[in-house]
Protein backbone atom coordinates (compact mmCIF):
# COMPACT_ATOMS: atom_id res chain seq x y z
CA UNK A 1 0.00 0.00 0.00
CA UNK A 2 1.35 3.41 -0.96
CA UNK A 3 1.60 6.37 1.43
CA UNK A 4 -1.40 7.99 -0.30
CA UNK A 5 -3.50 4.84 -0.05
CA UNK A 6 -2.52 4.65 3.61
CA UNK A 7 -3.46 8.31 4.15
CA UNK A 8 -6.88 7.76 2.55
CA UNK A 9 -7.41 4.19 3.84
CA UNK A 10 -10.47 5.27 5.88
CA UNK A 11 -12.01 6.76 2.73
CA UNK A 12 -11.25 3.68 0.59
CA UNK A 13 -12.64 1.35 3.30
CA UNK A 14 -15.76 3.53 3.62
CA UNK A 15 -16.26 3.40 -0.18
CA UNK A 16 -16.15 -0.41 -0.05
CA UNK A 17 -18.50 -0.50 2.95
CA UNK A 18 -20.93 1.93 1.29
CA UNK A 19 -21.33 -0.43 -1.66
CA UNK A 20 -19.63 1.76 -4.26
CA UNK A 21 -19.79 -0.23 -7.50
CA UNK A 22 -17.09 -0.06 -10.20
CA UNK A 23 -14.72 1.16 -7.47
CA UNK A 24 -11.37 2.18 -8.97
CA UNK A 25 -8.40 3.23 -6.88
CA UNK A 26 -5.32 4.28 -8.83
CA UNK A 27 -2.34 6.53 -8.41
CA UNK A 28 -0.74 8.84 -10.93
CA UNK A 29 1.88 11.49 -10.29
CA UNK A 30 1.43 11.58 -6.49
CA UNK A 31 -2.34 11.95 -6.86
CA UNK A 32 -4.75 9.23 -5.74
CA UNK A 33 -7.83 8.76 -7.94
CA UNK A 34 -10.90 7.15 -6.38
CA UNK A 35 -13.92 6.68 -8.62
CA UNK A 36 -17.08 4.62 -8.76
CA UNK A 37 -20.86 4.65 -8.54
CA UNK A 38 -22.58 5.28 -5.20
CA UNK A 39 -25.91 3.53 -4.55
CA UNK A 40 -27.36 6.73 -3.02
CA UNK A 41 -26.63 10.42 -2.69
CA UNK A 42 -26.17 9.85 1.06
CA UNK A 43 -23.36 7.36 0.41
CA UNK A 44 -21.60 9.92 -1.81
CA UNK A 45 -22.04 12.63 0.84
CA UNK A 46 -20.57 10.31 3.50
CA UNK A 47 -17.38 9.89 1.45
CA UNK A 48 -17.00 13.65 0.99
CA UNK A 49 -17.49 14.06 4.75
CA UNK A 50 -14.63 11.63 5.46
CA UNK A 51 -12.43 13.35 2.87
CA UNK A 52 -13.15 16.66 4.63
CA UNK A 53 -11.94 15.21 7.95
CA UNK A 54 -8.68 13.88 6.43
CA UNK A 55 -7.93 17.08 4.48
CA UNK A 56 -10.20 19.80 5.99
CA UNK A 57 -9.36 22.56 3.54
CA UNK A 58 -8.89 20.25 0.53
CA UNK A 59 -5.45 21.82 0.16
CA UNK A 60 -3.26 18.73 -0.20
CA UNK A 61 -4.26 18.33 -3.85
CA UNK A 62 -3.34 14.65 -3.66
CA UNK A 63 -6.81 13.12 -4.14
CA UNK A 64 -9.37 13.16 -6.92
CA UNK A 65 -12.69 11.82 -5.65
CA UNK A 66 -14.97 11.07 -8.60
CA UNK A 67 -18.06 9.34 -7.23
CA UNK A 68 -21.29 9.39 -9.23
CA UNK A 69 -24.69 8.42 -7.89
CA UNK A 70 -25.82 5.32 -9.74
CA UNK A 71 -29.37 6.11 -10.72
CA UNK A 72 -31.52 3.06 -11.27
CA UNK A 73 -35.08 2.60 -12.48
CA UNK A 74 -37.56 3.75 -9.87
CA UNK A 75 -35.09 6.23 -8.33
CA UNK A 76 -36.56 9.63 -7.58
CA UNK A 77 -34.72 12.61 -9.02
CA UNK A 78 -35.14 16.31 -8.39
CA UNK A 79 -35.20 18.84 -11.23
CA UNK A 80 -32.25 21.15 -10.55
CA UNK A 81 -32.57 23.76 -13.28
CA UNK A 82 -31.67 27.33 -12.25
CA UNK A 83 -35.29 28.46 -12.17
CA UNK A 84 -36.93 27.39 -15.42
CA UNK A 85 -38.85 24.22 -16.21
CA UNK A 86 -36.98 21.24 -17.66
CA UNK A 87 -38.00 20.16 -21.15
CA UNK A 88 -39.08 16.54 -21.49
CA UNK A 89 -38.49 15.26 -25.02
CA UNK A 90 -39.75 12.43 -27.18
CA UNK A 91 -36.20 11.09 -27.64
CA UNK A 92 -32.68 11.65 -26.29
CA UNK A 93 -31.54 14.85 -28.01
CA UNK A 94 -32.34 18.55 -28.31
CA UNK A 95 -33.53 17.88 -31.86
CA UNK A 96 -36.43 15.81 -30.46
CA UNK A 97 -39.88 17.37 -29.96
CA UNK A 98 -40.85 18.54 -26.46
CA UNK A 99 -43.63 16.35 -25.00
CA UNK A 100 -43.87 18.08 -21.61
CA UNK A 101 -42.06 19.98 -18.88
CA UNK A 102 -40.99 19.31 -15.30
CA UNK A 103 -40.99 22.30 -12.96
CA UNK A 104 -37.85 23.51 -11.18
CA UNK A 105 -37.64 21.54 -7.91
CA UNK A 106 -40.14 18.90 -9.03
CA UNK A 107 -39.46 15.27 -8.10
CA UNK A 108 -39.65 12.85 -11.05
CA UNK A 109 -39.13 9.09 -11.35
CA UNK A 110 -36.22 7.74 -13.34
CA UNK A 111 -37.29 5.04 -15.80
CA UNK A 112 -33.97 4.38 -17.53
CA UNK A 113 -30.50 5.94 -17.59
CA UNK A 114 -30.20 6.00 -21.39
CA UNK A 115 -26.66 7.39 -21.28
CA UNK A 116 -24.69 9.92 -19.24
CA UNK A 117 -26.50 12.84 -20.90
CA UNK A 118 -30.12 11.73 -21.31
CA UNK A 119 -32.38 9.92 -18.85
CA UNK A 120 -35.87 8.59 -19.48
CA UNK A 121 -38.10 10.05 -16.74
CA UNK A 122 -41.76 10.13 -15.76
CA UNK A 123 -43.49 12.94 -13.89
CA UNK A 124 -46.14 12.35 -11.24
CA UNK A 125 -48.56 13.75 -13.81
CA UNK A 126 -47.75 10.84 -16.13
CA UNK A 127 -45.59 12.64 -18.72
CA UNK A 128 -42.83 10.30 -19.85
CA UNK A 129 -39.86 11.27 -21.96
CA UNK A 130 -36.17 12.12 -22.05
CA UNK A 131 -34.57 14.88 -20.00
CA UNK A 132 -31.04 16.25 -19.90
CA UNK A 133 -29.35 14.44 -16.97
CA UNK A 134 -27.30 17.52 -15.99
CA UNK A 135 -30.51 19.00 -14.56
CA UNK A 136 -31.54 15.91 -12.57
CA UNK A 137 -30.23 15.08 -9.11
CA UNK A 138 -30.97 11.54 -7.82
CA UNK A 139 -32.51 11.63 -4.35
Amino acid sequence: MSALQDKYKQLIDAAKAAGISNLQVSEQGNVLHISGDAPTGAAKDQLWEIYGKIDPDYRAGDLILDIEVAATAGTKAKVTTDSTALNIRKGPGTDQPIVGKAAHGEIVTLQNKTNEQWWLIKTDGGVEGYAYAQYLSPQ
